[in-house]
């Protein structure tokens, strides 16, 4: 029997659940079978085949491999994925466990490594491209009523899945939409820029504890349940009582296999390198892929991003575009009437527009040659003036870049420099963080709120640098990379830095009607877009460095992506500081040679100076993230 909250993670990881048509049912519409189709090797993949009734003309594939229990859909549920839109339309549709999951056999790899060359003959080269070679494969051999074509979509883990098929990929895979997708867990999902997201502590059991035989059922329930077994209301006060990350591994997770990888491999070394896909998409990608993301999305904003950005840049013949929605992880698969993200109202039928007007589109021309390509290379939704807007290139080229500017009194500046000797304190203490959310939290999962989340409560902190402009009197849209440039001094050997772009509404700003009457737009502060650095990794993410304590030292902070337009008689904001919790782990300051098996004595306070010299500039293209040897 599954838990409310098993169901609950199963939807938060796969997809949010769609709008139900009630007078559609797909039993009426489709046949289902069940397969366990051969790998190479030998392993049997568990393989659910939904097939439509209407034999009258022949269908693509469109295929879902997740790690996240395929075997739960035998009763013709899909968890509303894929779009009701495309169930109509009709395709035969595929639901595969990975291999090690669930009914699958084998044994289950995080990021499987991908093995370049991808020889159906060599029976030991196995990676997520092989198998899903073979899949389709077999599928196109033995499914009645196939066209020969295979489309492969997938949200978060299974957008991790789409991606990883890229490669080497099956002749008769056609496109492919990787929605959310994990590219490289130092920088998606249990990593920010190396920093450990302590928010995803409760997420270990489900990838970390081995199954025994193949099941439907969560075999790692038992480990799961040891920390929501009385799940605690306010996070921040359970895990700042729990103490340094050590603790953890004594406390819950001492067997759990992800959990000691995690700690055993705290910087960018070859294990985490070789699970990375990016280093994989850079030649010869045939399907016509089309990525999606989240415009606030906690788990996986690197991943869409880069991913989209890897494949444009070596793969000119392919076609590539990208959409980025007012969306945090997977919401443009359910359709909510009203788009709103937290606090903030988007606009209506936001998710229905893009599986209508784009998903659809794309899946039946290049599997069905229905319709015409008409796409364009990247329809992107602008967060400030609650848009969608269709670019030829991205991050667009002839984007003015905007330089914001850390002056005296809190002012910020745009385009213009100020005294560079100027400098700004405060005092970084792990013993009390900078809480990540303006409200009070209990575990969960992953967190999605807080990335359009109000930031008064920050911005009343000492240990908050806080920068803000006039009043706009013209509205200013930022568009492409976002990149911070600080100069820094610290007191001790170590810290990170968050970097935080705001919006902050006018005072007389009215009130949301889906807000509770305690949530005060006037004045609100909005977080547009934000990233957490790890300092020791300033130059190198393989190779971490102490600081030498009160010397200047550049920080160069990558903040992501953005369309956001600042509308007049608003203000632009920038925040800095060091902790936000539990989102972030707590940095000790001092520098070890391993946070997660720190003790509670490293744990000091450090004073903190950023220079006026520092600045955020966004707009175009900036520079990409190299993950190993220097940063930038």
């Amino acid at each position: 029997m599954r838990t409310p909250l098993l169901w609950l993670l199963l939807l938060i990881c796969s997809a949010a659940q769609a709008q139900q048509d009630t007078s559609w049912k797909m039993a009426d519409h489709y046949d289902k079978s069940e397969y366990f189709i051969p790998a190479r090797d030998g392993v049997k993949l568990y393989t659910i085949v939904y097939t439509p009734k209407d034999k009258s003309k022949a269908y693509p594939f469109l295929i879902n491999r997740t790690c996240y229990n395929a075997s739960s859909y035998r009763n013709f549920d899909t968890h509303g994925h894929p779009s009701k839109y495309l169930v109509q339309e009709g395709y035969i549709l595929v639901f595969q466990d990975v291999r090690g999951r669930y009914m699958s056999g084998g044994s289950f790899n995080n990021m499987t490594p991908n093995i370049p060359g991808n020889n159906p003959k060599n029976k030991q080269d196995i990676d997520e491209s092989s198998d899903t070679w073979d899949s389709i494969d077999w599928l196109v051999k033995n499914i009645k009523g196939n066209n020969g074509k295979a489309g492969i979509f997938g949200i978060s883990y299974p957008g991790f899945y789409s991606a990883a098929s890229l490669p080497d990929a099956h002749p008769a895979l056609k496109a492919a939409s990787p929605q959310a997708p994990v590219s490289d867990f130092f920088f998606d999902d249990f990593h920010h820029m190396g920093a450990y997201l302590q928010s995803y502590t409760a997420a270990f059991p489900v990838f970390g504890v081995p199954k025994k035989d193949t099941t439907r059922e969560e075999w790692y329930e038992p480990q799961l349940m040891k920390l929501y077994n009385n799940a605690p209301r306010d996070a921040y006060k359970f895990w700042l009582a729990k103490g340094p990350l050590k603790n953890i591994t004594k406390d819950y997770y001492s067997e759990d296999v992800f959990w000691n990888q995690v700690i055993n491999h705290p910087n960018y070394d070859t294990f985490w390198q070789k699970r990375s896909i990016l280093p994989h998409l850079k030649k010869d990608i045939k399907p016509a892929v089309l990525t999606v993301g989240g415009w606030f999305d906690a788990e996986d904003l690197y991943g869409p991003l880069n991913i989209y950005k890897t494949i444009e840049r070596n793969n000119p013949g392919t076609k590539n575009r990208i959409v980025m929605g007012p969306w945090a992880h997977g919401d443009w698969a359910r359709e909510t009437a009203k788009g709103i993200h937290n606090h903030i109202y988007f606009g209506d039928s936001i998710a229905s527009f893009y599986q209508k007007n784009i998903e659809l589109p794309f899946f039946n021309y290049y599997l069905k040659d229905k319709g015409t390509d008409t796409l364009p290379e990247a329809w992107l939704f602008n967060t400030g003036s609650k848009e969608w807007q269709k670019f030829d290139v991205w991050p667009p080229k002839n984007t003015p870049q905007v330089q914001l500017y850390f002056g005296p009194n809190g002012q910020l500046s745009v385009n213009k420099p100020v005294d560079p000797s100027t400098a700004f304190d405060y005092v970084s203490d792990p013993a009390k963080p900078v809480p990540y959310t303006s409200q009070v939290e209990g575990l969960t999962f992953t967190p999605r709120a807080f990335m359009s989340d109000d930031q008064r409560e920050a911005s009343r902190r000492p240990d908050v640098l806080t920068f803000q402009t006039e009043p706009l009197t013209d509205a200013v849209t930022l568009a492409g990379e976002i990149l911070a440039k600080l100069k820094v001094a610290i007191s001790t050997t170590d810290a990170d830095f968050v970097v935080k772009l705001i919006d902050v509404y006018p005072d007389n700003h009215p009130q949301y009607e889906h807000n509770p009457k305690n949530i005060v737009m006037g004045g609100y502060q909005q977080l547009v877009r934000h990233e957490v650095f790890r300092g020791r990794f300033r130059n190198s993410f393989e190779k971490p460095e102490p600081f030498v304590p009160g010397q200047p030292t550049d920080v160069s902070i990558p903040l992501q992506d953005v369309l956001h337009t600042f509308k007049k008689g608003h203000r632009i904001m920038v925040q800095v500081h060091s902790t936000w919790f539990p989102y972030i782990d707590r940095n000790p300051q001092k520098f070890v040679e391993n946070i997660y098996k720190a003790d509670e004595k490293d744990f000091i306070k450090s004073s903190i100076q950023v220079f006026g010299s520092s600045s955020v500039s966004a707009g175009g293209e900036q520079h990409p993230v190299k993950a190993t040897g220097k940063t930038f």
